[in-house]
Formats: C-alpha cells, structure tokens, sequence
C-alpha cells in the first residue's frame, strides 16, 4: 500500500456549519467557529492508496501510522475537491471561438476536452457533472481518466442532451433530436446504452438560441413525462435546462430532479421545487459575463439577451433561497476559464455566496450538496475515513469568506498530488 500523511493542517467540510443543506448551511455561516465535526484543528489526514484511512487531531492520528511520509501543508485549510455540476467541456457558444469548436475533428476535440479537464482538475475541482458533450466523447475521456491515461476530474455525464426537433441546442452534436412520447424514450435509452449517468432535457428556450427566447416552451407534457419515467426506471436523476416558470412547474410536477439556470422563478414555484426536492444549478455567471463573451466574438443579440437577463436571473435565485431550495455549484462557462481574477467554478460560488447563500452554504453548495444529488456521498463530499482522498488546500478559511478557493495551492485526487504550488505539478 501507498501511504502518506498530510500534516499542519486546518480540516473543513460542509458539516462543520451542521449543514443538511445549503440553506440550513446559510443560516450557520458567520465566520465563528463551528462545530467539531468536519472541523479539526492541527489536524492530520492518512491517506492509504486513493482513500483516508483516518483524519483527526494530528497526535492521535500519527499515534496510529508509524513510518508513513510525511506532507506538511504549512497551515493550510484543507476541504473535499469542489464539484461542479453544469460544465461543458466541449462548449461551443454562437461567435468565432464557439466556430472553432465546432469544426474540429474528432481527434481534435478529445484532445481540447482533455486539455480542459486537466485544467479543471489543476484549479481545484475534482468532480464534474458534464451536461451535454459532442459526439459521446465525453465517455472516452471518462474511461481514459479513469485508466490514469489522462489526468482529469471525475466525471459524471448525461450524454448528449435530448431535444425537440429545432429545440435549444439543436445545431451541435452534444444534443439529440427528439420528438413524441417514442422518441423520447428512446433518446434516454440510447443515452443509458452510451453509458450516461443521469439524462438532461431541455424543456425551454435560452439564451444562446438566435431562433428562440429563453420562455418559449419546448417539450409537450407526455414528452417530459416519457423522458422522466424512462430514466427513473433506469435509475438516472433528470435536470432540464430551464428558464420560465410555468415551464419549471410543470416538470417539477412531473417528477423533474433538477433545474439548470431557472431564470425566470416565482416564489410559488420556487416553494413547489423546494417541496419536491427539486435542486437547482442557477449558473449566475451566465447573465454576467460580457468579459467571457467578448473573448469568445459572443454575437451581440446573444450578449443583449444574456446580460438583460441578469436582474431577474438574481431575484429568481434569491427566490429559490428563501424557498429553501437546494442549491448546487455549477458555472456553465469551462470550469478552469479565467475571469475576474479567479476560475469561472470559484468566481460562481462567490457569487452565489454574495447573493445570499454565504459562505458555510457556499461550502455546502460546492462539496456534500452536488456529491449527494449524484449519489456518490458514500465516496466523497467529505473529509471522512474511507472516502476518497480528494481534497484541496489554502490558506484562508473557507468558512469565513468563500474567496478563499482562489488561494487554492494544492490539490489531491485519490491520494495522488497533482499540483503543489510549492514543488510544481503532477507531483507523486
């Protein structure tokens, strides 16, 4: 076996404010010391092959470990990897960068995914949820990660996401056309054969559809219902892209698990999606990044409609606090992509603590909450013996402000360094 033990050291998770939730996480964050669990001062981590053996008060822990190297972290805050749930690592938005996506080989665009995921995992993000990928490659990239052929988050995927004839997203391989009760099952079915691990619909226009505005309904009723049953019974949670409420509503009757943006929330619905269990990925940074746009040659109608968006996309969040909705990171723009002085995941769950979740939510949200909706709490999320080791560490607290994750210097997955500002990259 391969051990190590990571030393001087602050632990911190999502439990450490007594979250059950990022709401009930909200309301614990004040910067004041919190609770014993999740929360270990001069602290100390075994880690044996890709997992923690053990994580405690460091006298006790070394007690137990004998010879195992050592790895001093000089005071850091170490938490669980963050996990984003809306990314798209072969992103191609209307305008000159989305263009050159769109026309790379195959061969390339494996090649430029990998390369993201790299980058993704190197800026703190150990998990990703990925939500409509061109051409399945996002499950060649998965098994090439996992056989250690190429250095990248865990990935969870639906595939290509499932659309009506001309729906959102239509003009690129990451989506399927769909039409009718038949043909919607069989867009779930044919996802599930691919190796999908939850299915994505997309119920309603958005902000990147020239042909289309963001409250146009898209899916008839037995459409989603058929799209909803079918991956239930296959055991695969749904999220629906999603912008006006009464489109929300309908599917959250219907059974839907998760809504990505919700820009057009009402109370009513929020209270509805709250009671149902139905989270939300609000992706605040896609009605706010006119940088990120420029960059990529965005056209203007896009620009327009995305940044007119903003002040209502911000109400319907707040909204969806108040509620008690669940609440999960996610940045739709490339998790490693620079703005605004950070990566897109962090400057997200900034802004999802600045607009009220705060800081121990904000944990929450980036950590236990998402590992949860996949399922995957019994392998990750905390800093918990027999977990995996994925983990992070910086130098201030988490807990008091949510920038802290830009100062991320060091990052763990399964018990591997791949990156130690000190040492350098890719370090065993």
């Amino acid at each position: 076996m391969n051990d190590v033990v990571i030393v001087n050291c602050t632990v911190t998770d999502a439990r450490a404010g007594g979250a059950q939730s990022a709401k009930a996480s909200a309301k614990a964050s004040a910067g004041a010391p919190k609770s014993a669990e999740g929360r270990i001062a001069d602290a100390a981590v075994w880690i044996r092959d890709d997992r923690i053996a053990a994580v405690g008060p460091r006298e006790q822990v070394l007690e137990r470990v004998g010879e195992a190297p050592r790895l001093d972290l000089d005071g850091a805050y170490v938490t669980p990897g963050l996990v984003n749930m809306h990314t798209h690592l072969s992103l191609s938005l209307p305008g000159q960068g989305g263009d050159s996506v769109k026309n790379m080989t195959a061969h390339e665009l494996v090649l430029y995914m990998a390369d993201g995921a790299r980058r993704t995992l190197h800026c703190g993000v150990t998990t990703v949820r990925c939500v409509a990928e061109k051409e399945h490659a996002d499950f060649a990239l998965r098994r090439a990660i996992e056989s250690g052929r190429a250095t990248g988050p865990r990935i969870f995927t639906a595939g290509q996401a499932l659309v009506c004839t001309g729906g959102h997203g239509h003009e690129a391989s990451d989506t399927m056309e769909c039409d009718g009760v038949d043909g919607f099952r069989r867009g779930v079915r044919t996802q599930v054969k691919a190796g999908a691990d939850l299915i994505k619909i997309m119920i309603s226009g958005g902000i990147a559809g020239e042909h289309e505005s963001i409250d146009t309904p898209q899916l008839f009723s037995d459409e989603m219902a058929a799209a909803l049953q079918t991956a239930h019974a296959w055991g695969r949670k749904v999220t629906a892209h999603a912008g006006p409420a009464a489109v929300i509503a309908e599917a959250v009757e219907l059974g839907l698990d998760c809504v990505e943006h919700g820009y057009q929330l009402t109370p009513e619905v929020a209270k509805r999606m709250a009671e149902r269990g139905t989270a939300l990925v609000p992706t605040l940074l896609v009605t706010r990044c006119k940088e990120f746009f420029d960059e990529l040659g965005v056209p203007q109608w896009m620009q327009c409609r995305s940044l007119g968006a903003g002040p209502r996309h911000l109400e319907s969040y707040a909204m969806a606090l108040d509620a008690g909705v669940d609440v999960l990171l996610g940045s739709d723009m490339p998790p490693f992509w620079d703005f605004e002085g950070t990566n897109a995941s962090v400057r997200e769950l900034e802004c999802m603590s600045e607009g009220g979740l705060g800081p121990a939510g904000a944990l929450y949200a980036g950590t236990l909450g998402p590992v949860r909706w996949l399922g995957a709490d019994a392998d990750l999320g905390t800093v918990e013996v027999g977990k995996y080791a994925d983990l992070i560490a910086m130098d201030a607290d988490p807990l008091a402000d949510t920038s802290a994750f830009r100062g991320v210097r060091w990052v763990m997955k399964g018990g591997r360094v791949v990156r130690d500002d000190r040492s350098g990259w890719e370090k065993q």
